[in-house]
């Protein structure tokens, strides 16, 4: 069993408040758990105003497929998200 994990810390820079933080991470959270099947939750900086990390993760068979789903999920978030990536790690563990 492989387990693919994605790590993303990134500056919001267009939020007046937590609550408007929190609509934009709940909208990439969404879209990476309906889009990519992906499990993703907010993991650190909960009480930052600009800043917020997200992880998440995949199970399968094949570290090169499950790699290769989270540098999809990273485009669609650099690309459609109105974020801007600070950090990206992607790594795979087999268990």
């Amino acid at each position: 069993m492989i387990v693919s994990m994605i790590q993303m810390l990134f500056e919001i820079p267009d939020v007046g408040s937590i609550k408007d933080k929190r609509r934009v991470v709940k909208s990439i959270n969404d879209r990476l758990k309906g889009r990519f099947h992906l499990s993703a939750a907010e993991v650190d900086l909960q009480d930052s105003l600009r800043f917020a990390q997200i992880g998440a993760a995949l199970v399968s068979n094949s570290r090169v497929f499950g790699e290769s789903v989270l540098q999809k999920a990273f485009k669609m978030v650099e690309n459609e998200a109105p974020v801007r990536i600070q950090n990206l790690e992607i790594h795979s563990e087999e268990f």
